[in-house]
């Protein structure tokens, strides 16, 4: 019984085990960073793929436009449908898709939704049931962070977003994205002051890192800008296909490095998915074609957010 207890213990050492790990000063809060160095994730994989499901508040005559040119007519029917259609069939479609798919699913969250789509937030939740619900802030349109009012107002914002999360869902979150994609360098110290574990405001690099927050260290995981649905399909005009042939290539890209040189460390990539691209049936096809694709790379890791910190010791 020893002998197995040391082994596994050995064994657990040896995948957090010091590899490439860097220190430094980060650029943009200027609190000391290093990364954490994990040399493989559970059963042998290189490289942990999480998607993470934007569940959003816009309100109407706000949000994502599919007609920027129509904007300024009243009603503006065709963009409030494209809003609209993305709650009432976009959001199930997600989760059914990830449910039949049985992969794990992470939900960044505006406090408000639960009560304004009560019956859309079930429908998701029910299929979803043990999918990490990460803070995204109030709303994403008319109550994003008080950046200019200081750490103190940030802090007050937060825990608001918090406890709404908590009274409608009975989970008191512990990570953290910046609604609207818009924080500062005061807000990693505020979201840790709050009691957030784990940030995906962190968009510069394959690798986890902890940065030097107080009371408590704040570890970022990586969130690349480039691989985020929205962005590619409203700026760049990119279709689902696009995204498909995008987010493969990026995965198995990361697989390859890792295989052609073993003692890389394990790297990281959470993808930010939105109902209005991966929601509709060709943006669901596409998604389907991409989980099988990951799913058939035997160095990825299909998981969600909190998962990837557990198995990197982070959990707290």
């Amino acid at each position: 019984m020893r002998k197995l207890t040391f082994a596994l213990l050995l064994a657990a050492s040896l995948a957090l085990a010091p590899a490439t790990a860097r220190s430094g000063t980060d650029w943009i809060t200027g609190l000391p960073r290093q990364d954490i160095p994990v040399v493989s994730w559970p059963g042998g994989k290189k490289v942990a793929v999480t998607f993470v499901l934007y569940v959003e508040v816009w309100g109407r005559g706000h949000g994502p436009n599919f007609r920027p040119d129509m904007t300024g007519r009243t009603p503006d029917l065709v963009d409030e449908g494209f809003r609209q259609y993305a709650i009432n069939f976009g959001l199930p479609r997600t989760g059914r898709l990830f449910k039949e798919m049985d992969v794990p699913l992470s939900l960044a969250l505006n406090a408000q939704f639960p009560q304004a789509q009560p019956e859309t937030w079930q429908v998701l939740r029910a299929l979803v049931p043990t999918a990490p619900i990460i803070a995204h802030g109030i709303n994403n349109s008319t109550d994003l962070l008080p950046l200019s009012e200081g750490t103190a107002a940030q802090r007050v914002y937060i825990r608001k977003t918090l406890d709404m999360i908590e009274a409608s869902t009975g989970v008191r979150s512990i990570g953290w994205s910046s609604p609207s994609v818009y924080p500062d360098a005061e807000t990693f110290q505020a979201s840790a002051a709050e009691g957030i574990r784990y940030t995906l405001d962190g968009m510069d690099s394959d690798l986890l890192s902890r940065l030097d927050t107080k009371p408590a260290p704040l570890v970022l995981v990586p969130y690349p800008p480039s691989v985020v649905d929205m962005g590619q399909y409203l700026s760049r005009f990119k279709e689902a296909g696009d995204l498909e042939r995008l987010w493969i290539d990026y995965v198995h890209e990361l697989a390859r490095e890792a295989a052609a040189d073993p003692k890389k460390p394990a790297t990281v990539v959470a993808i930010g998915i939105h109902p209005f691209v991966v929601g509709t049936p060709a943006g669901a096809a596409a998604l389907r074609r991409v989980l099988q694709s990951l799913k058939a790379n035997h160095l990825v890791w299909l998981t969600d957010v909190e998962a990837v910190l557990r198995a990197a010791g982070q959990s707290r």
